[in-house]
């Protein structure tokens, strides 16, 4: 389905926001490796030599799950997307289906060993029925794990004037989405709602993901231009559907505004960040 010049999914039309096509999966396969390059592992929790049965919620193009197939070869891997766009060739104990995580579970109750998800947060409407499902497919001592971005600029040296046009837009998307049923800022929640749901050995860990050059840290300057540049790419497909679709701008006014913002992210001076929570819990053993 095609929409505003951008394609998006057509099952389940309209329960996910953002396009599907190219420029968005090649974006998604850069998140892949800054979060990989920031955080140095494809997961914190303590899955063991060999894990069983793993989940992937909302893979999109199946990046995390295919390294995962690769890294245990024992385990049986499936990746869950709304969406089609993962490679034929994979490892032999990886696979995909298109399935809406937010409708019934097709697998059996206590089956998984562990549960991933990763960048849920602009699609997710109701946490709650996610976590309570997640609890009841996992296998008791199974682990959910989350790792999720507040996609709102944070500034630790009052670098970042109040007002600024990325620090807006993001704004401008929360509310958009907001409309549209969609809390885009639910991950300050989760470490919550998992302990609602019944979980427990709740962690959290917080990494901080810079917006441009300014670390002085390697490591972190990488992970920055890496960031900047996903973020500069995004402009547009981030915005377009919370923008027409939940706050009801059309095409033009969004193009006119979008100017600005994609200016503001050169802003050298501006040392901003967005916190990245990794949320571990684990299903209580019976």
């Amino acid at each position: 389905m095609f929409e505003n010049g951008r394609r998006y999914h057509r099952f389940r039309e309209g329960a996910y926001n953002f396009p599907n096509d190219e420029s968005e999966q090649e974006r998604e396969d850069m998140k892949h490796a800054m979060m990989l390059n920031l955080c140095q592992t494809l997961h914190f929790a303590p899955l063991g030599d060999n894990p069983g049965n793993i989940l992937d919620l909302g893979t999109g193009t199946g990046a995390w799950a295919i390294e995962m197939g690769d890294t245990y070869p024992g385990a049986n891997i499936v990746g869950v997307d709304l969406s089609p766009i993962q490679p034929e060739w994979v490892p032999a104990n990886v696979r995909f289906m298109v399935d809406d995580v937010e409708d019934v579970w097709l697998r059996p109750k206590n089956h998984f060993d562990y549960i991933h998800s990763r960048h849920m947060v602009m699609a997710i409407k109701n946490w709650p029925k996610l976590l309570k499902q997640a609890l009841d497919h996992l296998k008791p001592g199974g682990w959910y794990e989350m790792q999720e971005i507040h996609h709102y600029p944070q500034c630790h040296d009052g670098s970042m004037p109040p007002g600024h046009p990325v620090t807006e837009y993001w704004g401008y998307v929360h509310q958009g989405l907001a409309a549209l049923n969609v809390d885009f800022w639910s991950v300050l929640l989760l470490e919550e709602k998992m302990r609602e749901a019944g979980f427990v050995n709740v962690s959290v860990r917080v990494f901080h993901v810079p917006i441009g050059v300014w670390p002085k840290n390697r490591v972190l300057k990488a992970v920055g231009l890496y960031w900047r540049e996903i973020l500069l790419m995004g402009v547009e497909p981030i915005a377009l559907g919370p923008f027409t679709r939940g706050l009801k701008w059309n095409r033009e006014q969004v193009e006119v505004y979008l100017v600005a913002v994609r200016q503001a992210y050169g802003d050298t001076w501006c040392h901003s960040h967005m916190p990245l929570y990794i949320i571990c819990g684990q299903k209580p053993d019976e």
